[in-house]
């Protein structure tokens, strides 16, 4: 059994400003309409007998990660989905820990898994097929198997792999030793030489044989998660990790708590198409370029522009005489940047989170298990916003200490519990929700629910909310 094994978290903060921490990089739609994390979904489907496919993500991404699934599953529809949802991330190391206890419970300590991040890209499909064969393989013989991908240039951007001697007939490798991202002369000498291989990040081993590493390797680890997966309870295909056990997991990555230190580490050199989309750069080169190298995605008017990546979200953006520049346009941020600059868009996010300002964690258009709400306006003690809520879903009953709402019906019904009263608003009806009243908004239809909210207070933060009951298990 392969079970493979997705690895959605981060904040992918060099791709400010469209993934953000409530919308990160694995829910970013491509030039062809699909997110990262319903590509890699598909991938993991089309891999052959796969029955099961587990995720580990934050508990906020967990009903956006399900609906992202619900689409792809359609071609798919056999395979079961199971989720272990963390409360805050701790790094690969207790991710792939967790994971593998949670298989071996259930599977046994023989089943394989595939550990797979949400955000990169694999153009060849065959080619990835043929090396996960060859990785079981290797990993059904008690091997730790990572994927090393053949550089094509000398990127600084990764770290590499000096391969060994050679392990089976298919050209794996024994890993010599793992190297960190390398300088430019460093790593146009590895790449001349012909023995290094980009790390990819993937991984294929045995959940049992993972387990045995780490407690071999790095016994706090090990110690601390199996409490943690002690106090976790799975019901049914999903399972809410521990917040007080995990908080005791020290934080590290699968490389530096076993890969670096097992002498039990296979690599099977690739060339697959595979890409981590890490910078705008690498978003870019997804799209073709015209005739002075740039590219566009949405509307733009470029005038004398050579090289220069531009991105728009419903806006015309114009751009004269410029060169090797980003430009990507959001509803509510723009950034511009040169492109050798690229990897400092995290200097932007960390500025801004500092600052307290929402736009590092926000977009205007923000996603909830029941719908979505866009800010249309927002100002001194008032706050207007676009609500839909999906057919036969329900928002936490509810009250706000600072805040009154005003609901306008746009389009369908809305059924809304205001104190002691329950009353359906229809199209162009209105209700007056006033501070301090407990209320719910419902969704009885078949159609999507849209209203517009205009909210009036002294405070009108989003963290001004009391749930007394939830559908969704929030607090």
């Amino acid at each position: 059994m392969l079970i493979p094994f997705i690895l959605s978290g981060g904040s992918g903060s060099r791709l400010w400003p469209v993934s953000r921490e409530s919308h990160p990089k694995p829910f970013m739609k491509l030039p062809d309409g699909k997110s990262l994390l319903q590509k890699t979904f598909s991938r993991a489907a089309s891999l052959g007998e796969i029955s099961e496919i587990l995720t580990i993500t934050n508990r906020e991404y967990y009903f956006k990660s399900r609906d992202e699934y619900q689409e792809t599953k359609k071609a798919h529809p056999r395979i079961c989905d199971t989720f272990l949802l963390e409360p805050f991330g701790r790094n690969t190391a207790a991710a792939i820990l967790l994971g593998a206890f949670d298989v071996s419970s259930r599977h046994g300590d023989d089943s394989l898994m595939l550990a797979m991040p949400a955000d990169h890209l694999i153009e060849d499909m065959e080619s990835f097929k043929h090396a996960v064969e060859q990785a079981a393989n290797l990993a059904k013989t008690g091997m730790l198997v990572t994927f090393g991908i053949v550089p094509d240039s000398p990127e600084t951007g990764f770290g590499y792999i000096e391969m060994g001697e050679s392990c089976d007939d298919e050209g794996s490798r024994r890993v010599s030793r793992f190297v960190e991202k390398p300088s430019g002369e460093k790593a146009a000498e590895y790449v001349e030489s012909g023995n290094y291989l980009w790390n990819s990040g993937i991984f294929c081993f045995s959940a049992g044989k993972a387990i045995e590493e780490f407690e071999k390797h790095s016994l706090e680890i090990y110690r601390a998660t199996l409490k943690c997966w002690e106090s976790t309870g799975r019901e049914g295909a999903m399972a809410e990790i521990d917040p007080e056990t995990f908080s005791d997991v020290p934080e590290d990555s699968f490389d530096y708590a076993v890969l670096e230190k097992s002498r039990n580490v296979a690599v099977v050199p690739a060339s697959f198409g595979w890409s981590d989309i890490g910078s705008w750069n690498a978003l870019s080169d997804l799209v073709a370029p015209d005739h002075e190298g740039n590219r566009v995605v949405g509307e733009a008017l470029l005038q004398d522009v050579s090289n220069t990546y531009v991105q728009s979200e419903g806006r015309l953006v114009a751009a004269i005489g410029v060169e090797n520049l980003l430009i990507v346009d959001t509803t509510d941020a723009l950034l511009v940047a040169d492109r050798n600059h690229a990897q400092d868009v995290k200097k932007i996010v960390g500025q801004l989170k500092s600052m307290g300002h929402e736009s590092h964690k926000l977009h205007r258009t923000v996603h909830r298990p029941w719908g979505t709400y866009t800010v249309l306006e927002d100002g001194q003690n008032f706050k207007i916003k676009r609500i839909v809520v999906k057919p036969g879903a329900s928002l936490s009953l509810q009250m706000h200490y600072y805040r009154s709402e005003h609901w306008i019906v746009v389009s369908g019904a809305a059924e809304v519990v205001n104190d002691d009263k329950t009353l359906l608003v229809r199209t162009n009806e209105s209700t007056y929700i006033p501070a301090g009243h407990k209320h719910r908004l419902s969704n009885p239809g078949i159609a999507d629910l849209v209203m517009i909210e205009v909210q009036s207070g002294e405070y009108l933060g989003e963290d001004d909310i009391v749930r007394f009951s939830d559908v969704y298990g929030r607090k």
